[in-house]
């Protein structure tokens, strides 16, 4: 059988950065980079990503559990569980959790960014706090733009 049937539980690869579990059920792998999904948790009061733009790649978040607080453009949304977010390719952004409970949610990125991810992981696992250079220095690597 050609794709992928995962179980509850199940996945491809399991990264961690900024408090944040990243449990890719989907990889560029296995669909010729087209695209790739992840469950990730946001712990409550967790760091943000820097705001930033992707320019090859759109990106889209439907909450499972808690509030997700997305910053697209100028505007600041909270989407709740069933809600969803398109952010365009080059549509500025950052998102978190400033919720008191977990936040889960499914994140898909076209073309596949899986990784950036793994890369994160490794930069985040170094032992100490990375600082924002080097985080922006490893997001330009994979086409994104601070903002």
């Amino acid at each position: 059988m050609d794709g992928a049937v995962l179980g509850p539980g199940e996945g491809r690869a399991r990264y961690t950065a900024r408090g944040s579990v990243m449990f890719f059920k989907a990889l560029a792998a296995e669909d010729g980079g087209d695209l790739s999904l992840m469950e990730r948790t946001l712990p409550p009061g967790g760091r943000r990503p820097p705001a930033h733009r992707h320019t090859a790649c759109t990106e889209a978040y439907f909450v499972l559990e808690g509030t997700v607080s997305v910053r697209l453009g100028d505007e600041e949304v909270s989407a709740g569980p069933e809600g969803f977010v398109l952010v365009p390719r080059g549509a500025p952004h950052t998102f978190g959790n400033a919720g008191v409970e977990t936040a889960r949610l499914l994140v898909i990125h076209a073309p596949a960014l899986d990784a950036y991810f793994a890369a994160l992981h490794d930069l985040w696992s170094g032992g100490r706090v990375p600082t924002p250079e080097e985080e922006m220095a490893l997001m330009a690597s994979f086409g994104m733009e601070r903002v």
